[in-house]
């Protein structure tokens, strides 16, 4: 059986946005905001145990820039449509490309954009476990998020 996927947001989720005095990890970065960019958040994404895979505007340049600061491989990236999304009122413009995605497979999701909206959508339309989080974009994934999605990996094992 493979693994659950873990869909990976990035502005907000692992390059916070404000609200806390940022430390500088990658001061030779080409994009400023990848010195925001924590390197522990690979072995602790790793470590949960799911396929990663991209879900982030940044496209394939999340593997070009992203990746290699984390310590991760390159990671399969979600292609986004050319055209305008279909609107469903309320409900991000990524949920449905990612439970098209998923095709019924068990996933998380990491965003700072995720909603009440989006988690009724996932649990009518997706058939498999889902698990929406919603990251604080002030300060991006912390220690307890990560907690939380190890206790959601957890019991999808049991």
């Amino acid at each position: 059986m493979p693994r659950p996927l873990l869909f990976l947001d990035v502005d907000g989720t692992l390059i916070p946005f404000g609200g806390v005095a940022y430390l500088s990890y990658h001061t030779d970065s080409p994009n400023p905001l990848l010195d925001r960019l924590d390197p522990a958040h690979g072995a602790r994404l790793s470590a949960l145990s799911c396929e990663l895979v991209w879900a982030t505007t940044w496209l394939s340049d999340a593997n070009d820039l992203i990746a290699p600061l984390l310590g991760l491989p390159p990671l399969p990236v979600v292609e986004w449509p050319d055209d305008d999304p279909a609107e469903f009122p309320g409900v991000h413009w990524k949920t449905p490309f990612l439970v098209t995605y998923a095709a019924g497979r068990p996933f998380a999701w990491v965003d700072d954009e995720l909603g009440s909206a989006d988690r009724a959508w996932v649990s009518a339309r997706h058939g498999g476990d889902a698990f929406l989080h919603r990251v604080d974009p002030r300060v991006g994934l912390t220690l307890d998020d990560y907690a939380t999605l190890a206790e959601w990996r957890t019991r999808l094992a049991d």
